[in-house]
This record gives structure tokens, C-alpha cells and sequence, in this order.
């Protein structure tokens, strides 16, 4: 239980209210035992009674009826603090779920990009779900029968060992081969749990991969292909959860059968005490009633461990991914930045898990209030350098300096609250496009995301939808066109005002004319304000104070589009091929 010692500042934090609970199971086991001591009374009356010469039927009435009555107030009081037990355990259980699930995505948050380039959505999402909810269980469920189970059996034990030693030593006879098989068996849960979680995330990602990209498989007319991998997929998880279902299906049996045998030792020592003259009939029916009291605690230590198990394998996933660390440390200014220059000081930068060398050398100034186009063929290392700016990732060798400062030694809060990042891939959410434009600043008024839509020309393509701007959009933004997409994407970065701008190539699926519009409003919009914009058209750059060319992640060309269009090189040459 190791990865599970996570947990337990979790059970510091509502360590008052499992203390209460465990009181209230102490105390309802107490009233639930008197249900065999008043039937081991009522047998030995009867006895008694037989035995009497005067058999006074009367005095029996009155002492069964007591011991009735007693038996019946003391199951209700029992019942109502069994209730009263699952309410306490129970609910702690729910608010460490919920604390749990929050802690894994505020990690999930602070993550670099790498970490999500190496680890898929579907197991992700396993993890804050499957796996937080196994892990539930233990503290809910498992818990729970656990406390009980052990006041049950401390107080049971205790109480047979003071009416008759002997007979209580026979009759736990069968414990230590009931530890042993638990001993074995959890293990074998343990590894196949663990082989079962893996296999549901493998599950997951394929499915929400397929689900994204329906489009795809339908168009290259892919259903079967992805059918017959989602199948064996499918058949993957049920052999590896039969498998499982297997070793749990060994607990229920193994333990009745050994309450079983507990229960032919009392009977059959119990019965050879009693005509030996050392112990009461009372005696014997109050053990038959404490074995039975124990079935159902024994039984459920078979269920209990493999909860446990469980659990054990999907915390064990859960710590895997909270103790990954950022490869972005945050910095301490958390001074807003006031000037928004941009400075490339010798940047060089390859991507850690392919070990591709994006950029080399990189060294440029940007002012405040300049705009610095960016070109070069794909895979150029157009999109690092942006990247790098926006501290997705830090650079090997060299700085990148926002103001003057290395970006390093900024908040990344307020390194991050000073830009509009426009990605190449822009991303819109499941809302409305009110809501999505309303990302970029969330106290944003009705009328400041209209102004934020003309600006990206957008606002006439909004008003045509029959909901306009409370239209709600498909995943990934699917309902709306690729210029749509970007120009509502644009319009996100607009409304936020920020001090530095970045367009990643967003530009792309508009036509001449429409991206002739957002580049005057990009131009006017930020005359106060340092803009990056990266392109494969040379009409998107060619109004940029500086404009610089790279081609395999090194600068080969700088200046304006007047003195780049007179020099033999890459810029010459794309101005000639889209002219």
C-alpha cells in the first residue's frame, strides 16, 4: 500500500469526522451484540424452565418478552447508527474525491507542453476519473467495512474469549488459512488491476482520438480499419477484466466455506462441551449466532483487499503523472511588464524527445510598437520562436528578454497575461462563440467582444447564424468553417488588449481580401503594442517594421520587406513564386 500513503494527508484534513465515525460503528457493534448474549439468556431459561419441578410458565413469558423487546430497541438503535456511520464515512470519502480530482488537474495545469506531446488525452482523462474513482473506494466502501469489520471482530473475540477460551480457539481455527489465501490473492489483483487501468486508458485514448477525427476516417472511408482495431481494443480489456474477475470470484466461496467450517467446530466441540457438562446450551446458540455475525464482516475482507488493490494500481498510476515535474520553472517578477520589447539574444533550441535542432543561433531586437514578420519554409522553426516567447518551452542555449529581462524570471501568470497567442492550430471550445470569444477577457462586456469580432472580421459571419453570438459550437469549433475558426480565434486575442501580440500563420484560411481587412485592424490595433506575426504569405508580412527569414532554425535574412525583396535569397523567392 505504498502509493496509497499519498493519500493520508487527505485523511488528516477529515480526520474529525472518521473519528466520529468510527465512535458511532464502535457503539453500534456494541448494541448490535446484544442480540446473541439475550438469545443465549432466552435458551438457557428454556432450560431451565424444563428442568424446574414448578415450571412457572409466567416468569418465562416475562423474561423472553424482556430479552425481546431489548433484542428489537437495540437492533433499531443499531440500524439507525449503521445509518448514521455511512453518512459520516461515506461523504468523506466524496470530498476526498473531489479534493483529489482538483489537485490532479491543477497539476495537469502547471504541465509544460512536453508532458502533454507525451501523453495522450484518453489517458489523462483516465487517470482524473477511472482511476480517482477506484481510488474512492477505498476510502468510502473499503474503509468503511474495514472499520467495522475489525470493531466486529475485536469485541466479538474478546467477549467469546471471556464465555468459553476453548471453544473461541476452535472456532478461529480457520483465520490463518483465510490470511494466507487473502495474502495470495490480493497480490494476484494487484497485477492484473494494474494491467486493467493500463488497458481502459489505451481504450479511452483510442476512442476520443477516433471521436476527434471522424471526419478523417469517414472521408478516407476508414470504419472498418478503426472498427477492427477499437475491437481488438475491446476484447483486450474483457480478457484482462475476466481475467481479473477470476481471482476476485476466489474470495466470496473461500470465505463461506470457511465460515462453514468454523461453524461445524462450534456444533460439533460446542454440543461435545455441553453434554460434557462444561458450558450451557446458552452458551452454544450465542457462538453459532457470533460465527454467523462474523460471515458477512470475513466475507467482505475478500472484497475489501481487492478494493484495496485496486485502488492501490490506479494511485499508483495517479502519483506516476503528480510527480512529473514542469520543465518551466515559474519565476518571481510578478511586476506587470511595462515595456514590451522582445530580445533574442544567441537562441538556440532542440526539441527534447525527438532531438530535432529547431533554432540555432537565433539573435534579434524588437522595440516597443514594432511588428516583426516571420518567414521560412515548413518546418523553418517559425512556430518554436514564438513558442520560446510565450515560454511553452525554454531555450537550450542563449535568452529570450521581454522588457529587458530574461523571460525566465518572470511570473509565468504575468509573462502570460501580456500576451495574445494566436496559435497555428487554433482551438475553439464547446460554448458559444459569445463564450469563446469572452476567453480572451472574461469581464468582458456584450459590447467589447462586437468590437473584438469586427476587428477580426468576423462580426458579419456571426450575425448570419440564427443564434448570432449565444450560437453554440460543436467540438473543436467543427460547426464553423477554418477562417471562421481563425478569425473568432483572432478576435479571443483582440478583446484581451494585450502588450505583445503573436499570430502563428492564423491567416491562412481567409482570402485576400478578408485578410487584407484584419492586417489594417491588426496594424491600428496595435500601434502601442509589439506584434509577431508568422506566415507563409508574404502579403500577411510585407507591412512589418523588421522582417527576418529562417530556414532549418537558422536566420539567414533580416530587414524590411523594400530591402528583403531586392536580395537574392528565400524571401525573393516566395515573393516570386505566390506573385
Amino acid at each position: 500500500m505504498k502509493a496509497l500513503q499519498y493519500l493520508n494527508k487527505f485523511l488528516f484534513v477529515y480526520r474529525w469526522k472518521l473519528i466520529i465515525g468510527i465512535v458511532i460503528t464502535v457503539i453500534a457493534r456494541i448494541f448490535s451484540l446484544f442480540t446473541p448474549r439475550l438469545v443465549g439468556n432466552s435458551m438457557n431459561a428454556i432450560e431451565a424452565y424444563f428442568k424446574s419441578p414448578e415450571k412457572d410458565i409466567e416468569s418465562l413469558k416475562h423474561v423472553l418478552l424482556l430479552n425481546i423487546l431489548i433484542i428489537v430497541g437495540a437492533s433499531l438503535v443499531s440500524g439507525f447508527l449503521t445509518f448514521l456511520m455511512r453518512q459520516t464515512i461515506i461523504n468523506v470519502s466524496r470530498f476526498i474525491e473531489y479534493d483529489l480530482k482538483n489537485e490532479i488537474y491543477a497539476h495537469y495545469q502547471v504541465l509544460c507542453s512536453r508532458f502533454y506531446k507525451r501523453n495522450r488525452t484518453g489517458d489523462l482523462m483516465s487517470r482524473i476519473s477511472e482511476d480517482v474513482s477506484k481510488v474512492r473506494m477505498y476510502f468510502g466502501p473499503a474503509l468503511m467495512y474495514s472499520i467495522n469489520t475489525l470493531a466486529l471482530f475485536v469485541i466479538v473475540i474478546s467477549l467469546m474469549v471471556s464465555i468459553a477460551p476453548t471453544l473461541t480457539a476452535y472456532t478461529l481455527l480457520p483465520l490463518p488459512f483465510l490470511s494466507v489465501i487473502i495474502y495470495k490473492l490480493s497480490q494476484a489483483i494487484n497485477r492484473r488491476s494494474t494491467v486493467v487501468q493500463e488497458t481502459l486508458a489505451k481504450l479511452s485514448s483510442f476512442s476520443q482520438e477516433a471521436f476527434s477525427g471522424i471526419g478523417i476516417i469517414k472521408s478516407y472511408n476508414l470504419q472498418p480499419v478503426v472498427g477492427e482495431k477499437f475491437g481488438a481494443l475491446a476484447l483486450e480489456s474483457k480478457n484482462q477484466n475476466v481475467a481479473l474477475a477470476k481471482v476476485q470470484a476466489w474470495f466470496f466461496p473461500l470465505m463461506i466455506l470457511l465460515i462453514g467450517c468454523s461453524n461445524l467446530l462450534v456444533i460439533y466441540v460446542g454440543g461435545s462441551q455441553y453434554i460434557a457438562g462444561k458450558i450451557d446450551i446458552g452458551v452454544l446458540a450465542e457462538f453459532i449466532i457470533y460465527v454467523n455475525m462474523l460471515t458477512w464482516p470475513v466475507a467482505t475482507v475478500g472484497w475489501v483487499t481487492s478494493i484495496v488493490q485496486q485502488a492501490e494500481a490506479s494511485q499508483e498510476r495517479i502519483n506516476t503523472f503528480l510527480q512529473q515535474k514542469s520543465s518551466i520553472e515559474n519565476g518571481s517578477i510578478t511586476t506587470p511588464i511595462s515595456s514590451p520589447s522582445i530580445c533574442f539574444d544567441q537562441v538556440s533550441f532542440t526539441y527534447p524527445d525527438t532531438g530535432i535542432t529547431a533554432l540555432k543561433d537565433i539573435s534579434f531586437t524588437l522595440l516597443p510598437g514594432e511588428t516583426l514578420g516571420i518567414v521560412g519554409k515548413t518546418g523553418a522553426g517559425k512556430s518554436t520562436l514564438l513558442e520560446l516567447i510565450a515560454r511553452q518551452y525554454d531555450p537550450d542555449q542563449g535568452q529570450v528578454q521581454i522588457g529587458a529581462i530574461d523571460a525566465k524570471k518572470y511570473d509565468l501568470n504575468t509573462l502570460r497575461n501580456s500576451m495574445g497567442y494566436v496559435p497555428q492550430n487554433p482551438f475553439l471550445f464547446s460554448e458559444t462563440i459569445e463564450d469563446n470569444i469572452r476567453f480572451g477577457h472574461h469581464d468582458a462586456t456584450k459590447k467589447e467582444i462586437i468590437n473584438a469580432a469586427e476587428q477580426a472580421v468576423v462580426a458579419h459571419n456571426i450575425a448570419g447564424f440564427h443564434d448570432g453570438y449565444q450560437t453554440l459550437l460543436g467540438e473543436r469549433g467543427v460547426t464553423l468553417s477554418g477562417g471562421q475558426i481563425q478569425r473568432i480565434s483572432i478576435a479571443r486575442a483582440f478583446i484581451k488588449n494585450p502588450l505583445i501580440l503573436l499570430l502563428d500563420d492564423c491567416l491562412s484560411a481567409v482570402d485576400a481580401d478578408t485578410e487584407e481587412q484584419i492586417l489594417k485592424n491588426i496594424n491600428s490595433f496595435s500601434a502601442n503594442k509589439t506584434t509577431c506575426i508568422v506566415s507563409h504569405r508574404i502579403s500577411s508580412v510585407k507591412q512589418a517594421d523588421k522582417i527576418i527569414v529562417l530556414s532549418e532554425g537558422q536566420l539567414v535574412q533580416q530587414g524590411t520587406h523594400e530591402i528583403l525583396i531586392q536580395e537574392k535569397g528565400i524571401y525573393q523567392e516566395l515573393a516570386q513564386m505566390q506573385a
